[in-house]
C-alpha cells in the first residue's frame, strides 16, 4: 500500500512535529500530567495506564492509511508538549481532519497551537492539495470551538447524537472546515497570530 499521508516531520524555530512512536511515551505520560488532562469529562487524553494503547492504535490505525499521529516537540528542550494528527483521511477526495490535538496545560494560551495547525494546514493544503480540511470536537467542549473558529475554520453544523462517551453520554460532534479557496486568507491570519505571540 502506498499511503497518500507518510509519515513526515514538520518544524519550524521551535517546534516540531514527528511521527508519534512508542519512544514517545514517557514524554507523554508527563505531558498529560501537566494539569492532570485525563480529569477532562468531555474528551479524550490518555492518564498514565492509557498513554502506550493510544500510541499503538495511532500506529496500527496509521498502517491502515486512517491516520498520522504525531508527538509536539518543543525543539529547544526537547520536551513532550502533547499530540496531533490527521485523521479520517480521504485519499480519494483529498480531505482530511485535523484531530486528537492536546497540549500540556503549562503550554496552552502560548501560541503553540496557531503554530502547529500552521504547520499541518500548511502542508495539507500545499503539498497534499487537499481541498478541504475538517476539525471536530465536543459540543461541550467550548474553549475548542473558540479556538477553531479562531482559526478561520467555518462552521459546517453539529452532528448530534454522534457517539457514545465511555461515561456512556451521548457526544454531539461540532464540524468546521477550511476549503482551499479559504486556505491563502487563513494562513495570513495565522501567520499575523503568531508574529503576536512572538512579540509577547
Amino acid at each position: 500500500m502506498n499511503p497518500w499521508i507518510k509519515p513526515i516531520i514538520l518544524e519550524d524555530a521551535q517546534i516540531r512535529l514527528e511521527p508519534l512512536n512508542r519512544q514517545h511515551e514517557q514524554g507523554l505520560i508527563a505531558a498529560a500530567s501537566d494539569g492532570e488532562l485525563w480529569k477532562l469529562w468531555f474528551t479524550f487524553i490518555p492518564n498514565a495506564e492509557q498513554v502506550l494503547s493510544f500510541i499503538e492504535t495511532a500506529l496500527a490505525q496509521a498502517e491502515q492509511g486512517q491516520t498520522q499521529a504525531f508527538a509536539v516537540i518543543n525543539k529547544n528542550s526537547g520536551e513532550v508538549l502533547g499530540s496531533t494528527r490527521y485523521c479520517n483521511i480521504d485519499s480519494i477526495n483529498h480531505r482530511v481532519e485535523i484531530g486528537y490535538t492536546w497540549y500540556r496545560q503549562s503550554a496552552q494560551r502560548t501560541g503553540l497551537n496557531t503554530t502547529c495547525k500552521l504547520l499541518l494546514l500548511t502542508h495539507a493544503f500545499e503539498q497534499l492539495k487537499c481541498i478541504a480540511v475538517e476539525f471536530r470536537t465536543n459540543w461541550h467542549n467550548h474553549k475548542s470551538r473558540i479556538a477553531i473558529a479562531r482559526l478561520g475554520a467555518k462552521q459546517d453544523g453539529i452532528l448530534r447524537q454522534h457517539q457514545i462517551m465511555p461515561n456512556g453520554q451521548y457526544r454531539d460532534t461540532v464540524v468546521f472546515s477550511i476549503l482551499n479557496s479559504e486556505w491563502p486568507a487563513v494562513k495570513t491570519q495565522l501567520h499575523y497570530f503568531q508574529q503576536k505571540y512572538s512579540e509577547r
